[in-house]
């Protein structure tokens, strides 16, 4: 198939009218529409963005290749547009892009529509090529452009990566990027060119959408001097243990080819050691901030916890409902109760989950067992969620350092490390780290608070309704939650002050930050991923049910802009009800008790301040994504 076959002429933009990133993506997704290569606008758009964010398809050199694999393609096609004065597209190489190819793939994206796209990527690295694009003055010149150079390297193809000749200095190399769709040829071809013109012998591996191209073989793995992984997604790493592995990110492997190949010849990289486990699902080579990285890690905790908040959390809110209105069917809100919370419910292995997963993120299989015990000695303690947040890090790090301390043992006992090194010592320092250490810091953060709330007594019911209010949501469950909590119950049940009053200020606080999250990713629902918005609907429901933990995946996200904002809006929230002297006569139950309350309508409105006041702030702050 000819590129020109899926770039036709009716879908180029010889001028392009952006002049910023984002409106040039529009406006490619606007021809692509006209013509009727896409069904859905938005979800194109979304998966282009997506790839986006992983990293700038601005190669450099003018360059920018937006692409996506989805289901809202139509008719695999690619829109080349041009613009005269360039733009700023956030080019590897800081220069403005002046010529740009919009891939638009199918889902199922036959082969040969891939390996055409392939072979567009790869001639895209000719600079003589990249010039005559730039001069071309009509689609028809395009045209010809391409039929022309893909007729040249059809020709030619398959030199660069040639049987090895004996004396040369052999390489092998493997490239991947998220898609598999552009820069991944792209990479192979800069490689492939670069060592002939060096005189290097090289074997390139290509990881593209349609799986793995040219494999290398475990006697070439053998046999090289070095090997470069520019890849930006998992790639297969155990056959290389023992070699020199460069690895880099794929753009490296576009702009950089020759400094890559010298480095792999010279042995420059370190030795890779393939610790016996699964390869990581991170990129591998991708150059990342240790922000992006904790944010992974705990995007990873967080992704693999909201089942458990979304289920447990609408049955819990749905036993309520049962208990208050159909109080004959004990029974069945006994079951619901049972399998949604307390202690061997879904809301028990919140926490576990949580810590086991960043701990997995950070260290691999061998981090989730002692992720998860660490998590659980979190919540079953007054560490609370934040303390689950500390133990996921820690058992990460742990077993990360014991990997780094065992990874010169013989080859002989590797086997020994996922079965017996890592699990056992992985377990012991990082429990005997929170059970001597994290544990004991919390509860005394606990009981200090509990101290202090009870010398304040009952002499300014609209501070101590503030305070109480505030603390329901600093931590969404952890020691501060606690103690609010435990503090009204105390109240309620041992000194005779049967009215609820405190209770008010506690179930109105931690009603806020749910319903706040929930508000906001309703009204800035642009700053939210399509999930975020998902889990932000759910938590109308666990707000209204006073289940606070529902903000819990949205507060470990974004601690700072989350906890701030509800914490202001509770605190707000519980000195109302105390300052319209509200009681609520019941130990839980959100909206389903609200009927119990003196003053019904002034409970619901304190709610709906605090609620208003946190949602605004927080989605006013928040950054777009």
């Amino acid at each position: 198939m000819k590129i020109t076959d899926i770039m036709s002429q009716d879908t180029m933009i010889l001028s392009l009218k952006a002049t910023t990133k984002e409106a040039a993506i529009d406006e490619m997704i606007a021809k692509l529409a006209e013509k009727g290569k896409i069904n859905d606008v938005s979800l194109f758009k979304k998966e282009i963005m997506k790839r986006e964010q992983e990293s700038s398809t601005a190669i450099g050199d003018g360059i920018a290749m937006p692409h996506a694999k989805t289901k809202a393609v139509n008719t695999p096609t690619v829109v080349f547009a041009k613009s005269e004065v360039g733009l700023d597209y956030e080019s590897l190489d800081g220069q403005p892009a002046f010529l740009f190819f919009m891939i638009a793939a199918t889902d199922g994206a036959n082969q040969t529509h891939l390996e055409t796209l392939a072979a567009l990527s790869r001639l895209l690295i000719h600079p003589d090529f990249v010039g005559k694009l730039r001069g071309a003055t009509s689609t028809e010149e395009v045209t010809a452009l391409f039929d022309e150079a893909q007729g040249e390297k059809e020709a030619t193809d398959g030199i660069a990566n040639s049987d090895v000749s004996q004396g040369k200095p052999f390489v092998v190399a493997v490239t991947a990027c998220p898609t598999g769709i552009a820069h991944t040829y792209m990479a192979e071809d800069a490689l492939k060119n670069k060592a002939k013109e060096m005189g290097v012998d090289i074997r390139v591996e290509t990881n593209g959408s349609d799986g793995a191209k040219n494999k290398l073989t475990g006697d070439e793995i053998e046999r090289a001097n070095g090997v470069i992984v520019a890849a930006d997604k998992k790639v297969e790493m155990a056959r290389f243990d023992g070699k020199h592995v460069l690895e880099t990110p794929v753009s490296d492997g576009i702009r950089k080819p020759e400094e890559l190949i010298n480095k792999a010849i010279a042995k420059e990289a370190p030795v890779y050691h393939h610790s016996g486990e699964k390869d990581s699902s991170a990129g591998a080579g991708q150059k990342v901030s240790i922000g992006s990285r904790i944010y992974k890690d705990l995007m990873n905790g967080i992704s693999h916890m909201l089942p458990f908040v979304v289920g447990g959390g609408i049955l819990l809110a749905f036993s309520f409902l049962l208990e208050q209105y159909f109080p004959s069917a004990k029974t069945f809100t006994d079951m619901l109760g049972a399998i949604s919370g307390g202690e061997t419910g879904a809301f028990m292995f919140l926490i576990p989950i949580l810590a086991g997963f960043i701990a997995m993120s950070i260290a691999d299989r061998p981090g989730l067992m002692p992720g998860m015990v660490g998590g659980l000695l979190a919540a079953t303690s007054d560490a609370g969620f934040l303390g689950g947040l500390l133990a996921g890090f820690l058992a990460g790090y742990v077993v990360l350092g014991l990997k780094i301390l065992f990874s010169k043992m013989p080859k002989t006992l590797e086997g020994l490390k996922p079965i017996l090194i890592y699990p056992v010592l992985g377990l012991l320092i990082t429990g005997g780290l929170m059970y001597f250490i994290f544990d004991p810091i919390f509860a005394t953060i606990n009981e200090f608070l509990v101290d202090q709330l009870q010398s304040l007594g009952t002499a300014n019911a609209v501070i101590l309704g503030t305070v109480l209010g505030g603390m329901m949501a600093i931590d969404m469950g952890g020691p501060f939650n606690k103690a609010a909590y435990t503090f009204a119950i105390g109240v309620f049940t041992t000194t005779g002050n049967t009215d609820g009053a405190f209770m008010a200020a506690v179930m109105a606080g931690g009603m806020v930050p749910p319903l706040a999250i929930a508000m906001a990713t309703t009204i800035f629902k642009n700053k939210f991923t399509s999930d975020e918005r998902q889990a932000g609907l759910t938590n109308y429901v666990l707000g209204l049910s006073f289940i606070t933990e529902g903000a819990i995946p949205f507060a470990a996200a974004d601690p700072l802009r989350v906890i701030t904002s509800c914490v202001l809006g509770s605190a707000i929230a519980g000195g109302l009800t105390q300052f319209w002297q509200i009681n609520v006569p019941a130990p839980h139950g959100g909206i389903f008790v609200v009927g119990l309350a003196n003053h019904p309508m002034l409970f619901l409105l304190s709610i709906l301040i605090g609620t208003v006041i946190s949602g605004l702030i927080y989605g006013f702050w928040k950054k777009a994504k």
